[in-house]
């Protein structure tokens, strides 16, 4: 999986989960501040992230990444060291 795939999945995932417009979601949107993500959908835009990649993630350390571009490559790391 590149790491485009790993964008492309979080955008629609992020688009999912927090009911927004996936042509608007960009790279550099926080995920509260300019998504209007609340905290309970934090937690569950990180259960989707660990679904939609069959991956696992530290939960506190997930929910320290607030945007959507150190998302992508934050899972894009846990994905390549859990499925190589």
């Amino acid at each position: 999986m590149t790491r485009d795939d790993v964008e492309k999945k979080v955008k629609e995932i992020t688009a999912r989960v927090l009911k927004v417009d996936i042509n608007k979601i960009e790279t550099k949107h926080r995920f509260a501040q300019d998504l209007g993500a609340e905290s309970i959908q934090s937690i569950e835009l990180v259960a989707a992230f660990e679904d939609g990649f069959e991956i696992e993630m530290d939960e506190d350390e997930a929910l320290t990444v607030t945007a959507v571009g150190p998302a992508v490559d934050y899972i894009f790391k846990v994905v390549q060291a859990q499925h190589g």
